[in-house]
């Protein structure tokens, strides 16, 4: 008799049969719902303000963010203009590479602090050696 509830138990209406222990498990949210969840913007980082960098650059950035996190804009900087190519806030995680018209690319990533200021670490692509931190003065 158990045998046959546990038989009937892992079927479903239609004759579909589930894996045993299938009928027990809790359904996962689809992939897409765990991804926006994880995804979720923490805060706005849109406005203009500048990356004071370890190596004594200060570019300005003039940040734009959409409802799902992504980031757009431009930079101006020593002898340079750029465009923000892509980036995104995740959480309390940003990050976000500018083109400059001097043919340099600068990655940069970093995270909210308790302090509500972006810190973080950027680097060339084409020479990722070239390293430095950076900070905002404005909050978030």
């Amino acid at each position: 008799m158990i045998i046959k509830l546990a038989a009937a138990a892992l079927t479903l209406a239609g004759g579909l049969a589930l894996a045993p222990g299938a009928a027990l498990a809790a359904p996962a949210a689809p992939a897409s719902a765990q991804s926006a969840a994880l995804a979720a913007p923490g805060f706005n980082a849109g406005g203009t303000y500048r990356l004071f960098q370890s190596n004594g650059a200060t570019p300005q950035v003039n940040v734009t963010q959409d409802g799902s996190g992504r980031l757009f804009g431009t930079a101006s900087g020593d002898n340079a203009v750029g465009t923000i190519e892509e980036g995104a806030v995740e959480g309390t995680s940003i990050s976000f590479t500018i083109g400059w018209s001097n043919g340099s690319r600068g990655r940069y990533i970093g995270s909210l602090g308790s302090d509500r200021r972006l810190t973080g670490t950027t680097f060339d692509l084409a020479h990722p050696t070239s390293q430095a931190t950076w900070f905002t003065d404005r909050t978030f």
